[in-house]
């Protein structure tokens, strides 16, 4: 079924005749920014464009009648105009009114002469404070801006050693910019210690009288400039060191930085950090690896530790001869040193580099290898697991394939390295030539299920796209992180579906599209492209989200189906060529992708409306025989209200409905015998639609008829949209279980999965019933129908308590378990108290990653609170469950009833060791919060929670994190008042 789409233009004014009879006109108020000297942080700027024109395009292509009439909407219609009212400010109407002063004169008493005197000295002494302190330019925002005519001494802070530190800013300063790093390194694997020099080659952009870059943890036991010995100042709360000079360096100047320094390996998974496994003899084997994502390079070595300072890297690292060594680049040579070790120095890197880019490890591992578009290409892994790593090396030579072809841009390095490291925080980091996995994210065994291979393939798929979107071009600073995780997740996706269909990612990358909403529809949401006060490392960490990951994928996506049909694909490779190997920023994208439409209209006019504001739009369709209306307000998730605003989008709205015979119009016209509308076709735009009491009443109706009326995506859309309507207070739960009664004959697995994570947030399990009943336990070719059995008999374990599984799993032990079906086998095994004993020693002794990972949630879903605590404290110590698995652990024992107070508690009392291994603001972090508190529904949680993260101060309380956990507390209270009642009902 060919979609209408409605594409929406700016324009800067409409021509005449356009709309009748669907709203009043007036002339719009409107502020001239540029005329406004107060100059605003690009998230303080709401980008509402005044007005638009509505193209459709079905069948064919056609343009609108060029005679249309320019109006208001009241910051409401969709799809015919955006206007925003702004309030002017007549210049006669000023506060500040002068009036005459009196002519008549009198003689004063002595008691105003007093009054007279003291008034003149209050004023007099008034005028010398003023005149005495800093000046100031008073704007909007306060005393924010230094006045020009009285320059303000800067304050510095003190340095470590008493004397001041040159520099009072976190971001570097720009006079400096290094060329080249020499780095040479020798870990000590016995001490877990490692000494480093690094010698920085750089050149002077403007004259200055200091050098400042960055350093963390490091002990600097000497430095030269230029051969000659100088002092180094460090300012330890924003990481950072510092040479001072008492002449200028001038502008031109090369000049060449040496530091040697002394350091611990990390005992956490940042910088450059000590990791340790075991053989299959049972011995203990120590490794290091580093993990420099997003500032932790200056944890292993003194630089300028920015995404814009790019430079080239010479590594050398010393090992003992049992070892070997790895870094981004091939290895050029190998020296023996007289005490025994061996140095192995790698070749320059032949790009630039952002430092969290640099890479090393110093590991006992094995490879398998394969030449791929003359690139080498392994996957190393501890030699007990060396054959689970072929998958990786297929998947990674088909898609580096891909990618080559597809942005006509080659991999640029002679290697492409992928290590499987035994404890490794991130699932990945795609360090340039080196990247790093979990071994759970790279490694699988033959016998694995086609679903532990799509996990392991979208990792890879991720990871080689930002070989392109990340490293060879790079977002200037973390606030446009989307620049690259954005594009990553999106190419994951899309490369995937092109060169694997038949692991159904479709259906996976519209999941994601509405994981990304339920985020994005709170108050603590952010813009996809934020301000540039992203500064402090906790802030910076909270950048990796899914607004940064899923909602810049899904934009992508909106703009793809929008633009004409292989512009997208142009404008991208546009966009890589000009940028390569530099730094850019989001206008940069749509500058790129303007270039190379036909007509050259801004693709940046549409995009900014949606990476500059946080949220999205809820867009409501109203219909009067053939006449629809359309008009837009934020979706916005709010217990008390308290927000509200004005946010508008450019929305290019797609439209399906049952006959698709509409013809175009200025207005969305449709004949009266068209039963039904569907917008959004394929969920491709990054919105929600409600359609009223009516247009729901069809929709379900045409459902209840014939339910391949809509596509399983479409349907999935309408599940996921009537839900998120009801939360908001749209609609009734009545009508959501209203269109829930036509999934007993859903057989796809889209809609069935997105209906089941629906009610399964509330813990309302229902509907699975005839869907369990044709489920079995053979071998399923299908990925997504793998992924819709699993989903069914892990509910309907919960629901019809269907202990016969156990039963079932003990009676096959000798045959081996279908992989899609092990998560709720085990799962369902250890709710009984010998199973999971019995689990506990799988978990020790299997040899096969994804299994391990299954068995280990499983045993975090007991309900037993001795199991609970005992698992969540060995996992917070490490060593039997490696900590890198506690966020896990800790999310799956708040899943259940027995457990998600306990957590809760754990946590609490746990706060400062966990913030020891997981960085304040981190992915982890970010998600133990949100796990612990989900759940929550009252008031009583709700100021526990509230009065715990105000306690912690620096230590937690300004996580944005925070705020969406105490927001969703709230909305559960609300949702709660409004449903439970008619739930209980229907149960």
């Amino acid at each position: 079924m060919e979609p209408h789409t409605h594409f929406i233009e700016q324009r800067a004014s409409l021509p005449r005749n356009m709309i009748e009879n669907t709203m009043f006109e007036e002339e719009p108020d409107v502020v001239d920014l540029a005329k406004d000297s107060t100059a605003l942080e690009p998230d303080e700027v709401v980008y509402e464009p005044r007005s638009s024109r509505l193209l459709v395009r079905g069948l064919g292509e056609n343009d609108l009648d060029d005679e249309e009439e320019d109006y208001e909407s009241s910051a409401r219609l969709l799809g015919m105009s955006f206007m925003n009212r702004s309030s002017t400010h007549n210049s006669s109407s000023s506060p500040y009114n002068r009036q005459a002063p009196p002519r008549l004169c009198s003689c004063p008493s002595a008691r105003m002469l007093v009054v007279g005197v003291f008034i003149l000295v209050l004023v007099a002494s008034m005028a010398m404070a003023l005149y005495f302190l800093p000046g100031c330019t008073f704007t909007k925002a306060g005393c924010g801006k230094a006045n020009s005519s009285i320059p303000m001494e800067p304050s510095y802070p003190n340095s470590t050693n008493g004397e001041l530190f040159p520099w009072n800013e976190l971001r570097l300063p720009a006079s400096v910019r290094p060329v080249n790093y020499d780095l040479s390194l020798t870990p000590n694997l016995t001490s877990m210690t490692f000494t480093g020099r690094t010698v920085i080659n750089m050149t002077i952009l403007h004259d200055t009288k200091r050098i400042v870059l960055h350093s963390s943890e490091l002990i600097i036991t000497k430095a030269t400039f230029q051969s000659v010995e100088v002092k180094v100042l460090e300012y330890k709360p924003w990481q950072q060191i510092a040479v001072s000079f008492l002449e200028d360096l001038k502008v031109g100047q090369v000049c060449v930085l040496t530091l040697d320094y002394a350091a611990n390996l990390s005992h956490t998974y940042d910088g450059f950090y000590n990791s340790s496994y075991n053989d299959k003899t049972g011995a203990k084997r120590v490794l290091a690896a580093t993990q420099f994502e997003p500032q932790a390079a200056r944890k292993a070595f003194p630089c300028f530790d920015e995404p814009a300072f790019k430079a080239t890297f010479l590594v050398r690292i010393t090992r003992e001869p049992g070892y070997i060594t790895l870094s981004n680049m091939p290895q050029a040579k190998t020296t023996t040193l007289p005490s025994g070790l061996l140095e192995d120095e790698f070749e320059q890197t032949a790009v630039n580099m952002s430092t969290y880019l640099v890479a090393f490890i110093v590991a006992n591992f094995t490879s398998i290898t394969r030449n791929v578009s003359n690139t080498l290409v392994s996957v190393y892994s501890v030699p007990e697991k060396k054959e689970h790593t072929h998958y990786a090396l297929d998947t990674a030579s088909t898609l580096l394939h891909f990618y080559n072809t597809f942005f006509h841009i080659d991999y640029p390095l002679r290697k492409l390295d992928l290590v499987a490291i035994p404890d490794f925080l991130a699932g990945a980091m795609e360090n340039w030539g080196l990247i790093t996995f979990r071994e759970t994210s790279l490694l699988v065994g033959n016998q694995s299920s086609p679903l532990d291979k799509q996990l392991i393939a979208n990792v890879v798929a991720h990871e080689l796209a930002h070989q392109w979107f990340g490293n060879l071009v790079t977002m200037r600073w973390w606030n446009d992180l989307w620049l690259n995780e954005g594009f990553a997740t999106y190419w994951q996706y899309t490369s995937l579906m092109t060169e694997f269909p038949q692991l159904d990612l479709d259906n996976v990358f519209l999941g994601v599209r509405f994981k990304a909403m339920a985020k994005d529809s709170l108050n603590s949401s952010h813009p996809v492209s934020v301000s540039s006060q992203v500064t402090t490392p906790e802030q910076v960490s909270e950048m990796f989200d899914s607004v940064t990951y899923e909602k810049g994928a899904s934009l992508l996506l909106m703009l793809k189906t929008t633009l004409p049909d292989g512009q997208f694909r142009k404008g991208i490779i546009k966009y890589l060529d000009n940028y390569r190997g530099s730094n850019t920023v989001t206008e940069d994208l749509w500058n790129s992708l303007t270039q190379v439409l036909p007509q050259q209209e801004s693709v940046s006019d549409m995009m900014r409306t949606w990476t500059l504001q946080n949220g999205f739009p809820l867009v409501t369709v109203s219909r009067k025989g053939g006449h629809v209306t359309l008009t837009q307000e934020p979706f916005l998730l709010s217990a008390d209200n308290a927000t509200h605003t004005s946010n508008l989008w450019h929305i290019p709205v797609t439209y399906v409905n049952d006959n698709c015979s509409s013809a175009p119009s200025s207005t969305l016209n449709v004949s009266d015998s068209v039963k039904w509308l569907k917008l959004n076709y394929m969920n491709t735009g990054f919105y929600i639609v409600h359609y009223g009491d009516e247009g729901w009443a069809t929709l379900i109706d045409a459902l209840k008829t014939d339910i391949n009326t809509l596509t399983p995506h479409d349907r999935a859309s309408l599940i996921h949209n009537i839900f998120a309507l009801s939360r908001l207070g749209r609609v009734s739960f009545r009508q959501v279980l209203n269109l829930l009664d036509y999934t007993t004959n859903e057989t796809e697995t889209a809609p069935l999965t997105e209906a089941l994570s629906q009610l399964s947030s509330s813990h309302h399990l229902g509907h699975t019933d005839c869907a369990f009943t044709f489920q079995d336990w053979g071998e399923e070719e299908s990925v997504s129908r793998q992924e819709l059995r699993s989903v069914l008999l892990e509910m309907a374990c919960i629901k019809l308590d269907i202990y016969s599984i156990v039963i079932l799993w003990c009676s096959v032990v000798s045959s081996r378990i279908p992989g899609d079906l092990q998560q709720v086998v085990f799962s369902t095994a250890a709710q009984a108290d010998l199973r999971w004993l019995s689990l506990m020693e799988a978990y020790s002794s299997t040899t096969y990653d994804s299994e391990k990972r299954k068995i280990l949630q499983a045993l975090a879903s007991t309900q037993d609170p001795r199991s609970i605590v005992w698992i969540l404290s060995t996992g917070l110590e490490g060593g039997i469950i490696q900590t890198q698995e506690l966020p896990l652990v800790i999310s799956t024992v708040s899943d259940g009833f027995a457990g998600h107070l306990l957590v809760w508690d754990f946590v609490k009392e746990n706060w400062d060791r966990i913030i020891e291994k997981f960085p304040v603001g981190s992915y982890p972090i970010q998600s133990i919060i949100k796990s612990t508190t989900s759940q929550f529904s009252t008031q009583t949680h709700l100021e526990e929670v509230q009065g715990f993260f105000s306690s912690l101060k620096e230590r937690g309380s300004q996580m944005r994190s925070v705020q969406e956990s105490l927001e969703t507390i709230r909305l559960n209270q609300l949702w709660m008042d409004r449903n439970l009642p008619t739930l209980r009902i229907w149960l």
